[in-house]
């Protein structure tokens, strides 16, 4: 049975004195900014061009129908209604379910301290962009001074300024290596905008959102025209957009892009609730439901678009190199005139030298140059951003300025997520009142940040990506997906479908149509259910093990695959659990706190007071 809601958990517009928006359109790009983050720019085109280009749009607008707009909608409605963060939300619902806000207050925590991480790196790349050269354009001279850096020579300018100036990584997990001090300044520095932009709450990031959210879209725009006049612009998006409809019967395809909507709307972190919290009561939170989702899906199609028009630059670009170089050896070998052989005309010149001496082609050192094999080298997440991407923008005329660009479009992306983190650690502490109230918010903001600056350190050393990825992969996915199940299972299930239904209809004026409660009631659930076994599945059958920066290594620059240590393996199993053990913890010692009211209360003769429960 589900706990009835007491009258002062349900309130009429202005009866609380919580804080409010101070229009629509400032929580709608909040709510904007907090979803779209660097998921949409560095893995929803990565997925399109692996599964299939067009095709995994398929899967995509599937899951976001029946998966990520009701769910998107019940955490609106929720933290709307009760107008609490997402304990509060939870505790009101059933006191045997706070352990789902205070598993998702911990996945916000530990989710904000390795994503500003990433905003330290995007800031040290921002800051090394006002110089012309650019510091990774080339290789710098060795100690003798007697020519390049080996490491850099093996590896390429792009690749060295990351791993080895920028993280100084380590080539082993188990060696921590030291603090990178300049990393650990653009920390401080990295969370000290945080603080200023949410030391108030929604009046300070409700100024700062205006910026932070339209910034990356102005930046877009201007890459995307950019890389339309650019030469191979047309061949990337071919490529990315050529469907392979036999790839849609890969399971892996279909289980991709319901995490993908399931993250990039940012689903069960309780910064949602936290947003919409502020809205009045009687706010038609279907309608933001579903505006927000299709501008967070269009923004990562528009992000698509963009990005490859200018990979198609990129591996335009290093295909010509590649057929230059080609092109010299054969002249260099037959003693040919220079400008004899044209990129177009290396084919024809090739299979004629081929057929005429075979022997001497064969010993030189020609690379098969195919178009199409560029265009395969796509990468994900860092990858992407800050060698793939970074490399692209060195082939652009005034490099400099679009590296200025990019790298504060991805500032501002992360910023304005880092806002939705923050308020779903922020607002929940203030709804418990941890602190006395006539301690100013500021206080306690600067102590959360302060404390999350402190535990980030661990990635500012040089083993610090290796711990970020442990983070990425094991903090969040397992316990993000299991919370949303458990939300959906406890609105419609505890707190009850009619009662959740009456309240939509309260704030709406309109009662929830069938697409609504057939979701609610079954689809997402069975989806979300299998998502998580899914992945549950992965983790089981998945080695554990990462990919170590070795320049030691005989196939150096690839990355030498290892095994993660047995105390690392440990660490991934606790993240991947302890947020969830707050569930079970929680409901016990409800449980444990019910039976002795009720002990005491017969021990003094009265009689025990129902105090609801599921």
């Amino acid at each position: 049975m589900a706990q009835a809601l007491r009258p002062d958990l349900l309130v009429d517009d202005g009866e609380d004195g919580r804080p409010r928006w101070d229009n629509k359109f400032q929580y709608l790009l909040s709510c904007v900014g907090f979803a779209v983050g660097l998921g949409n720019i560095w893995r929803f085109p990565y997925l399109c061009q692996t599964y299939g280009g067009g095709a995994f749009l398929i899967p995509y607008l599937i899951a976001l129908v029946f998966e990520g707009i009701p769910l998107f909608h019940i955490e609106l409605a929720i933290g709307q209604r009760l107008r609490r963060g997402s304990i509060g939300v939870w505790t009101a619902i059933s006191p045997y379910l706070g352990g789902v806000g205070l598993g998702c207050f911990t996945v916000s925590f530990l989710v904000s301290l390795y994503y500003n991480t990433v905003l330290v790196w995007v800031l040290w790349y921002f800051l090394n962009s006002f110089q012309q050269p650019l510091p990774w354009a080339a290789c710098p001279p060795n100690l003798n001074r007697t020519g390049l850096v080996e490491e850099c020579q093996g590896s390429g300018t792009v690749s060295y300024f990351w791993y080895r100036q920028t993280l100084n990584i380590t080539a082993d997990i188990d060696h921590s290596g030291a603090v990178q001090w300049r990393l650990l300044l653009c920390q401080a520095a990295s969370w000290a905008v945080v603080y200023l932009c949410v030391s108030r709450g929604i009046e300070t990031t409700g100024k700062a959102i205006y910026f932070t959210a339209l910034f990356p879209y102005l930046v877009l725009t201007i890459f995307l025209v950019r890389g339309l006049t650019l030469p191979g612009a047309t061949e990337g998006l071919i490529y990315l957009f050529t469907p392979n409809v036999q790839i849609l019967l890969n399971p892996r395809v279909w289980l991709d892009a319901a995490t993908q909507i399931f993250f990039s709307l940012s689903l069960a972190f309780g910064g949602h609730i936290a947003f919409a919290s502020y809205n009045p009561p009687r706010n038609n939170c279907r309608r933001d439901a579903v505006i927000i989702a299709l501008v967070n899906s269009m923004t990562s199609l528009y992000a698509s678009i963009t990005i490859f028009a200018i990979m198609g630059f990129k591996a335009t670009s290093d295909h010509g190199q590649c057929l230059d170089r080609n092109i010299l050896s054969l002249i260099n070998e037959f003693s040919l005139p220079e400008q004899s052989i044209s990129r177009d005309s290396y084919p024809a010149a090739l299979l004629h030298l081929n057929a005429t001496q075979p022997g001497r082609v064969a010993q030189l050192p020609l690379r098969a140059c195919r178009l199409e094999d560029f265009l395969d080298q796509g990468a994900s997440g860092p990858g992407l951003a800050f060698i793939v991407f970074t490399e692209a923008v060195l082939h652009m005329p005034g490099a400099p300025v679009w590296a200025v660009l990019f790298f504060g479009m991805l500032f501002t992306l992360g910023l304005s997520s880092m806002f939705g983190n923050m308020e779903g650690i922020i607002t929940p502490l203030l709804d418990m009142g941890v602190l006395p109230r006539w301690v100013p918010k500021e206080v306690l903001t600067g102590l959360t940040c302060l404390v999350c600056f402190l535990s980030a350190t661990c990635f500012t050393l040089q083993s610090g990506s290796y711990w970020l990825e442990v983070f990425d992969n094991f903090a969040a996915s397992l316990n993000l997906v299991t919370f949303a199940f458990l939300e959906v299972v406890g609105v419609i299930y505890v707190y009850g479908m009619k009662r959740f239904c009456a309240d939509v209809e309260w704030m709406t004026g309109q009662w929830p149509n069938i697409y609504w409660r057939m979701s609610w009631r079954a689809v997402s659930p069975l989806l979300l259910l299998g998502i998580l076994l899914s992945y549950i599945a992965l983790l089981v059958h998945r080695s554990p093990s990462y990919k170590a920066w070795n320049p030691q290594y005989e196939l150096f620059p690839l990355q030498e695959e290892k095994l993660y240590p047995g105390w690392v393996q440990a660490t991934c199993m606790l993240l991947s659990f302890l947020p969830l053990l707050w569930v079970p913890a929680s409901a016990l010692a409800q449980l444990l706190a019910r039976r002795r009211q009720e002990d005491t209360q017969l021990d003094t003769g009265l009689k025990p007071q129902d105090s609801g429960g599921c």
